[in-house]
Order: structure tokens, then sequence, then C-alpha cells
């Protein structure tokens, strides 16, 4: 998956070279160059991620215009994503990295099962972290003219993180969008983000556990995470109630939901959980799964804006708990 850093970004330059549609890539590469050495990245970086026989990727062009096929309904989803192997891995996760999990998570306020959930959904625990060059990807998007303002600036803080020698250019591997490591971090999360939790000058969130881990910790902690709250719980929606209401960014108090109709899967009553105000989602429309949701689940989606990506993380972290 890809990570929230891909939300809007623009970047404003004086003059931005033409995209593919009026310029050669080779001319464009060269202004490329001139401008990430205007913006002090070494010479050396640039000579090693930038050479002459970089080339776009046509495989990361199709997967950006590739469109769904069809659409997967949230309990499909589910029980791909949340099956038990991933439940019993995240279960074996927990207890080898227990410690370090648990230092992390009286670091940042957030809860280690969380952090092993995201790092499941997102990598399957570091194992699926994608195999594309990170610059040549953003190079190959910024060039494209689609989104090239976004991921031209993803292209040069990618530059400056190799400046800054957390990885080297052959290590910098990562998704076709330029996510990157076990966390799928954007350059720009992982330079706001990204923490070096073991002390060895590196934030390293390709092959250090304990820095993949504070990475995502400190980003929900930054995002607005609560340490022990209830992130929501699965219930049914009458067919009575007004739909506008519906959507993560409506909010009521559980009682004003209550007297609305909502009620547990098994027709009680939503346990009063503190001064919560709460939003009812149902990602696939009226007598489908649908949840009523607190604060951490949208802090959830901060990460990645997807009710989807945020109910599986979230059911993940119920299960390995």
């Amino acid at each position: 998956m890809i990570c929230a850093a891909l939300a809007a970004f623009t970047i404003g330059f004086s003059s931005l070279p033409a995209s593919a549609a009026t310029q050669d890539f080779k001319s464009w590469l060269k202004e490329l160059r001139v401008e990430a050495a205007s913006q002090k990245v070494s010479a050396d970086t640039i000579a090693r991620a930038l050479p002459d026989t970089l080339q776009p990727i046509p495989r990361i062009l199709e997967l950006d215009r590739k469109q769904p096929e069809g659409t997967v309904t949230i309990d499909a989803y589910l029980a791909k994503a949340v099956n038990p192997d991933r439940v019993q891995k995240g279960r074996a996760k927990m207890a080898y990295f227990r410690k370090t999990l648990q230092r992390v998570e009286e670091t940042y306020g957030v809860d280690k099962q969380f952090i092993v959930a995201l790092w499941g959904i997102e990598t399957s625990y570091g194992t699926n972290t994608g195999g594309f060059d990170v610059v040549n990807a953003l190079a190959t998007l910024a060039y494209d003219g689609r989104r090239s303002d976004y991921f031209r600036g993803e292209l040069f803080k990618a530059l400056h993180i190799l400046d800054a020698e957390h990885i080297s250019h052959a290590k910098m591997k990562g998704s076709w969008a330029g996510a990157m490591g076990q966390s799928q971090f954007m350059p720009s999360s992982f330079l706001k983000f990204a923490v070096d939790f073991n002390k060895d000058g590196k934030r390293d969130i390709w092959t250090t556990e304990a820095d993949v881990f504070a990475s995502a910790a400190n980003y929900l902690s930054q995002s607005g995470w609560k340490k022990g709250a209830v992130w929501g719980r699965r219930v049914t929606v009458p067919h009575s109630i007004d739909r506008s209401l519906l959507g993560v960014n409506n909010t009521q108090t559980i009682q004003q939901w209550h007297d609305k109709g909502i009620r547990l899967e098994n027709g009680k009553p939503v346990p009063f959980e503190g001064e919560y105000m709460a939003s009812v989602v149902q990602p696939n429309g009226e007598g489908t799964t649908a949840f009523l949701v607190y604060e951490n689940y949208r802090t959830l989606l901060k990460w990645n804006k997807s009710s989807y990506f945020a109910s599986a993380v979230s059911t993940l972290a119920d299960r390995v708990k």
C-alpha cells in the first residue's frame, strides 16, 4: 500500500521543465540535474542517482494508469488483508520484538499492536516492500506530467535522503510510486517522521525494525494518536437512518447514535466509552458491514485515506493483541 504522504503536495518553482508531451527525457533529465545542484544536492549523489543512462520505467506508468476492473467489498478485503496467516505472524512478531515494541510504545504513546498491524498491512511485516529504484520511479512519474509537481518534490527529497547517507542508492528500494521501506514512507514523510531509534546515525526504515516501529509510531503520535483509546466497533445501521449523517467527517455522541438506532452486531447497545465523538462508516452502502469509529480511526486515515485500510489495520491490531 501507499502511505498517506501521497496526499496533494505542490512545490513552487519559478519555471518547471516541460513534461514528456513537449520535451524528451534526456533534455528533461539534464535540467533536473541542474536544479538538483541548485538545491544543494551533492554532485556525487546526482551522478549516482541520476546518470545519463536513466530512463523512464514503462511498468510504473502502466501501474499509475491502471484502473480497477471491479470493486471489492469491505468483507472480501478484510478476509484477504486480515487472514489467519497474517494474524499468526503478527502475534509471533509481537512476541519476538516485545521489548523493542514496549520501548517504542512508552516513548511515543502509540499502542504496540497498532504499530505491528500497520507493519503487517503495509508490507506483510517487511517481506513485501517493493523492488523499484525509488529515484528512478519518482523521476518516471515526475517526467510523466500528470502529477509532476508532487513527484518532482518527492524526488528532490529522496536525493537529500541519499546525501544524508541514511541509505545507499543501491538499497533505496520501494513501491512503484516511491513509497519506501518497511513502513512505506514517501520521502517527505521520511524527512518529517522517520526516527533513528537505535542511535546508529541512520534513519533506516528498510532493514532496522526498531527504526521502522519508531517511525510509524512517531507518524501516528504527531497525527493525534490517543494511547489506549478504542478505535471503533462493528455495528448495525437501521434502514430508517438519514444516510447523509454517515461518513467519517460526521460526528455525534454515542447516545445520539443510539437514539438513531445504531447497535452492536449482536443487537446490544454500544458501550459508553468516555466523551468520544463517533462516526458511522459503511463503505459499501446500505445493508452492508458498518463501523462506529472514534478518533484513532480518523488518525489512521491521515496515514492512508481509505476506510478499507483503516478498518484492516484496526481489525488486525485487535487480533494480534
